[in-house]
């Protein structure tokens, strides 16, 4: 297993509100130049979703499935 997959199978076996924390935090690291609007809306979007998901507002699914259902859309 390569050391992408195995940080991969790591993260996602996180709960929820740890995996909206590690996005965000690899999201930032790759930030460069964004302008503060743009900075703000993202931030404002992470934690919107982030709080939908600990208030169970929104149903989540698998990363697996996600994907899946993402490569079934781009074959169309």
């Amino acid at each position: 297993m390569s050391p992408i997959e195995k940080i991969t199978q790591d993260a996602l076996a996180l709960p929820s509100n740890l995996k909206v924390e590690l996005v965000e935090k690899l999201i930032a690291s790759l930030e460069c130049n964004i302008d503060e609007q743009t900075q703000s809306a993202w931030i404002a979007q992470a934690k919107q979703r982030r709080d939908e998901i600990v208030n169970r507002t929104v149903q989540t699914i698998p990363g697996d499935k996600a994907l899946a259902q993402v490569r079934q859309i781009l074959e169309q």
